[in-house]
C-alpha cells in the first residue's frame, strides 16, 4: 500500500524534483506554505511522512515542527527538516525537539529517499 508523503517548501522546483523521485513508490503530496500543510492535516489527512524545508516566509519550518509536535493528532508524525544553513547548533536543537532528521541542501534526491525509508 502507497504511503503518503507530506512535502512543504517555498520552491515548487524542489517539489517537483522530489515528487519524480518519491511519487512512483508514494502518495507525494507538495504544499508551498506551511500554514496550507496544516490546514490540510486539520481536515483529517495524515501523512506517514512530513518533509519541510526551514526557511519559509508564513511560517518558518522549525514553527510548523513545534505545531506538530506539540499537538496530539500529529506529533506521531515523522518529521524530516531540510535547510541550506550548516548550523550545527540548529540542527542539534530540531533534532532535541522532534525532528527524525535534518538534511542539508543542496541534497542528493537518492540520498533522502533513502534516508526516509526507515520512517515509511
Amino acid at each position: 500500500m502507497k504511503k503518503t508523503i507530506l512535502f512543504v517548501d517555498d520552491k515548487p522546483a524542489i517539489g517537483k524534483v522530489l515528487s519524480m523521485y518519491l511519487g512512483k513508490e508514494n502518495e507525494f503530496i507538495y504544499m508551498e506554505d506551511p500554514v496550507k500543510a496544516i490546514e490540510w492535516l486539520n481536515e483529517g489527512n495524515e501523512p506517514a511522512l512530513i518533509i519541510s524545508d526551514i526557511r519559509m516566509p508564513h511560517m518558518r519550518g522549525d514553527e510548523f515542527l513545534h505545531y506538530l509536535k506539540g499537538n496530539a493528532l500529529f506529533q506521531h508524525i515523522p518529521v524530516v527538516l531540510l535547510s541550506s544553513e550548516d548550523s550545527t547548533t540548529e540542527r542539534i536543537k530540531l533534532l532535541e525537539e522532534g525532528a527524525e532528521d535534518f538534511i542539508l541542501k543542496p541534497f542528493n534526491p537518492m540520498e533522502l529517499k533513502a534516508r526516509i525509508k526507515k520512517f515509511l
